[in-house]
């Protein structure tokens, strides 16, 4: 039952692509283990647990390690995307844009030309 209830939070690790993921329920309580990509795969793992059990669920036990910390996530770029938008998806501020920038400087000379399908790091705060 409590497995239904956190679907969404195991078909989300699925898409991250999780490794080394163990589900497991007990006495009504949900247990989920596995080790993210990014810090910021591991917070959107979290969101969604908290949008589905509120923000101190009792019905689930999640452990969630990051493989790489050193960064905050890596970011494949859009066609129609800038690094204001996209400074301000991962950190709610487009300012930061020149964060992204700085930490990419090997691959940008500009911080208003990037391209679709260029990766970038997104460093952490």
């Amino acid at each position: 039952m409590t497995k239904a209830k956190y679907q969404d939070v195991l078909n989300l690790g699925e898409a991250l692509n999780i490794q080394n993921g163990n589900v497991s329920e007990e006495n009504g309580v949900l247990k989920i283990k596995g080790t993210a990509n990014t810090p910021y795969e591991k917070n959107i793992l979290w969101d969604k647990i908290k949008e589905i059990g509120g923000d101190n669920p009792s019905d689930i036990m999640a452990n969630i390690s990051v493989a790489d910390d050193s960064i905050y996530h890596r970011h494949v770029v859009k066609s129609g995307e800038t690094l204001g938008k996209i400074a301000k998806h991962y950190y709610g501020n487009a300012s930061k844009y020149q964060d992204i920038f700085k930490a990419n400087s090997d691959i940008l000379k500009n911080p208003d030309l990037i391209h679709p399908d260029q990766e970038l790091i997104i460093p952490n705060l």
